[in-house]
């Protein structure tokens, strides 16, 4: 049976009047790690991603474990998946932690749940079982008429409403529960901007935002987002991936009011990619600001991922040092999190020492405006 419910504000202080201040499972929670959004949720300062990994059962045991940990610790009420990532065995294995956690009286309005659709996602179940993927999604989708073959960019890309809604219902049985906190829609300026042009990517995407306006008012999301790789990190004279934060929220305003669903995005922010607050790329009534600085303007909350640079941030020898942390990991995730304009980076560990080395950073308070200022200009 599925898990219903959602997070809300009342489940989210719970959790994080449960924890902040204290030590409950053997870590302890500084004062100031949580944050609030627009909606008045109150989410950790750090997120767990799972887009890495080996697909297996093995990883997937590994990674459910270190979500039970996460959440159960205090210092992680935010975990991200996509029904792509490990050919669908990310979302199985959240979906098994959620349970595991239920069990262990964490409830589901104390946890924020964010998946991603729009890439073909096939299935590690199926492919173990030797079906072939190609011959069942000629058959399931482009048969069907669901999916027609200019719908789908670069081989590897939809976003047509019928394909959104199988794939969200594919996410929601995946995850066991009833109802997604957050459904971003993946890297759709990159995938398909530079192939199918503007005009029609915009309409594409109005068309998405319909469908997602329909499953919130169903109850299969709450809210939708962009999760993004380069779109909110170039100048539009330089890319043909560019989009701007404020023509997406102005179409969002037009398909769902001004109580639309479009009220999060997603995209890399590190000690090597800092784009996102330098960069001043993105408009706002007429003026052009970094792109934390225009979400913060249209009340538009970002969770950042790859604060790691998939490890090989962990290389450098001069990295900033944090008083109270002493791994390379510590300090990267310590740097992200310190960032007023953004709600958590999403790290993705499943090994127990990464796990271990990555929560500590939640034993202490994120860094004073000044001094990350500080930490930044000397990066």
């Amino acid at each position: 049976m599925s898990i219903s419910g959602f997070a809300t504000p009342e489940g989210t202080q719970r959790y994080q009047q449960r924890f902040e201040g204290k030590n409950i499972a053997g870590l302890p929670v500084a004062d100031g790690h949580f944050r609030t959004t627009a909606d008045h949720l109150r989410l950790t300062s750090l997120g767990m991603g799972t887009y890495l990994g080996a697909v297996d059962e093995e990883a997937s045991q590994m990674m459910r474990d270190a979500a039970v940990r996460s959440v159960a610790s205090g210092a992680i009420n935010v975990l991200d998946a996509a029904i792509n990532y490990r050919y669908q065995l990310s979302e199985r294995a959240i979906g098994a932690a959620l349970k595991q956690l239920q069990q262990q009286g964490i409830q589901r309005d104390e946890i924020f749940i964010s998946s991603k659709n729009g890439f073909i996602a096939p299935d590690a179940a199926m492919q173990a079982q030797g079906q072939d993927f190609k011959t069942w999604f000629q058959q399931r989708y482009m048969a069907s008429g669901v999916v027609q073959p200019q719908d789908i960019a670069g081989g590897m890309h939809c976003m047509a409403p019928g394909y959104l809604n199988d794939q969200l219902n594919l996410s929601l049985a995946n995850l066991g529960i009833q109802t997604l906190d957050l459904m971003y829609l993946h890297n759709a300026a990159e995938s398909q901007l530079p192939e199918v042009g503007r005009v029609e990517f915009m309409r594409r995407l109005k068309l998405a935002f319909e469908f997602y306006e329909s499953a919130r008012a169903d109850g299969r999301i709450r809210y939708y987002g962009l999760a993004t790789w380069n779109c909110f990190r170039v100048n539009a004279e330089e890319s043909d991936e560019y989009l701007s934060l404020e023509a997406v929220v102005h179409l969002a305003e037009a398909v769902g009011g001004p109580d639309h669903g479009f009220r999060f995005i997603q995209l890399p922010f590190n000690l090597a990619f800092t784009e996102a607050l330098t960069l001043p790329s993105q408009p706002v009534a007429d003026e052009f600001f970094s792109l934390l600085e225009a979400a913060m303007a249209l009340e538009i909350g970002v969770f950042t991922s790859v604060p790691l640079l998939q490890g090989q941030l962990l290389k450098e020898s001069r990295l900033p040092q944090f008083e109270g942390l002493d791994a390379p990991s510590q300090q990267c995730l310590q740097f992200v999190r310190s960032n007023p304009g953004v709600l958590a980076p999403l790290v993705g560990h499943k090994q127990p020492l990464h796990v271990e080395q990555n929560l500590k950073v939640v034993s202490i308070p994120p860094l004073a405006l000044a001094d990350f200022e500080t930490t930044l200009a000397n990066n």
